[in-house]
Parts: structure tokens; sequence; C-alpha cells
């Protein structure tokens, strides 16, 4: 029950913190690795766990994606494929070698999400569009696919900086796109753990209920914060998240 009430409340904030600024899964996966899972299956739990909240923001930017749909279409095919070799790769990845990578696939969505702004900025003032660009963005969408079937923190971030390099303006619209390829991202993985029998599904039950409530009535008070407090909150755990796995991993 201690370590249930653990991951609930990881759970809870990274679905609050998801609906406001992103990087939930910083909260939510190195508490799995806490109470002691392994890291792959905690990997895979987690994925499955937060996969609701990410159906609920999809439904919640549905009337955006009316004019979106062409990108939709584009998009969904190199996502699915992606993230389908994503979760290969990570179900061929050995715990020793998957332990070693998680403090550096942590630190580096951290580093995404405190340089979100900033990265936003300048591809949108970058953004061209046209057939070279789309092409591109293609190529670019396969291996955010894979990265988000193997790992996902921070993926979001980078569909955003793919959408506004094909040339989309609007935020909502931007939001929208990212949260269905999101969706179709993590559902594809979550299918191929659940059939590699890396699901810890108990934990799984509990984390997917505390992060639609998170997502619910958490964002309120993340609203009051501010996207700025949340997003260096995050970072901030994301740090210190980094420094004690380096610690603490395998050698």
């Amino acid at each position: 029950m201690y370590a249930y009430a653990i991951i609930a409340v990881a759970a809870f904030i990274a679905g609050a913190i998801n609906s406001i600024a992103g990087g939930g899964t910083l909260i939510s996966f190195p508490a799995l690795l806490w109470i002691g899972r392994n890291p792959i299956m905690a990997n895979a739990t987690n994925a499955v766990a937060l996969w609701p909240g990410s159906l609920a923001a999809a439904y919640g930017f549905r009337h955006d994606l009316a004019g979106a749909k062409r990108w939709l279409a584009i998009l969904t095919i190199p996502s699915l494929a992606g993230a389908a070799t994503g979760a290969y790769v990570l179900m061929h990845t050995s715990t020793r070698t998957f332990s070693r990578l998680v403090p550096f696939l942590i630190l580096g969505a951290t580093l995404l999400l405190a340089l979100q702004e900033v990265i936003t900025r300048r591809l949108r003032t970058a953004s061209r569009g046209g057939r070279g660009w789309t092409i591109f963005v293609i190529v670019f969408q396969y291996f955010v696919g894979l990265y988000g079937g193997y790992f996902g923190a921070g993926m979001g971030i980078l569909m955003l900086a793919a959408l506004g390099l094909i040339g989309l303006t609007d935020l909502h619209q931007m939001n929208g796109v990212k949260n269905l390829l999101a969706v179709l991202i993590n559902g594809i993985a979550a299918v191929y753990f659940a059939f590699s029998h890396a699901i810890i599904w108990s934990d799984g039950a509990v984390m997917a209920v505390a992060s639609i409530a998170g997502g619910i009535a958490g964002a309120r008070v993340a609203k009051r914060l501010g996207r700025g407090f949340v997003r260096g909150a995050v970072v901030t755990i994301g740090i210190v998240m980094t420094v004690a796995l380096l610690i603490s991993g395998p050698r």
C-alpha cells in the first residue's frame, strides 16, 4: 500500500503537469524506479498508465482538428511505424543497458522541457513549409515515434517543433495534432508492451486513475502557480533525478 500511495501521488502530479506544461513522465517514471520496479517494466507501465490522460487531452482539442486532417493522415503512418520500432527496441534492450541509458534519457527530456519556449520561438521563425520541409517532417516524425515508443518523455515538444516546420501556426491546432499522434504512439507501444508481458498492471491501474484525477483537479492548482513555475519545478526534479540515478546506477 505504501508503494501504491507513492506512485498514485506521482501520477496525480504528472497528470496535472501534463495538462499545463508537459513533462509529467519525469515525475511518474522515477517514482516507479524509486519503489524498486524493473526499469524496462517501469517504462512500459508508465506509458500505459498515462495513456488515458493523453486520450482525454486529445478529446479536449477535437474541435481544433478540423483544419489539420491532412497532416494527421500524413503523419499517422510514420508515428505508428516509429512507435512499433521503439517498443521493439526497448523490449530487446537488456535491463542493465537501459538502466545505464535512463539518466541520459531523463536529462535529455529535462533539457527539452527547459528549452521548450526557445525551441518553439526559433522554429516558428524558421518555419517555411513546402514539400522539402514536409518530407523532412515525415522522416523526423518517424524518429519521434521511435523515441516515444522507447521512452517518450518530451516527445510532445519534438512534435510541436516538427509541426512548426511545416507551417502550422495555430497553437490549439498544433496541440490537437500532437495529442492525437501521442495517443497513437503510446497506444501502439502499449499494445506491444502488453503482448510482451512487460506491464505491471496493478501499478498501471492505480496510476491511470490518479493521472486522470490529476489532469482534472490538479490543473487548477497548476494554473494558479503558472506555466513558468511548473516547468521550473519539473526541470529541477529532472536534474536531481539525473544526478541521483547516475550516482546510484549500475556499475
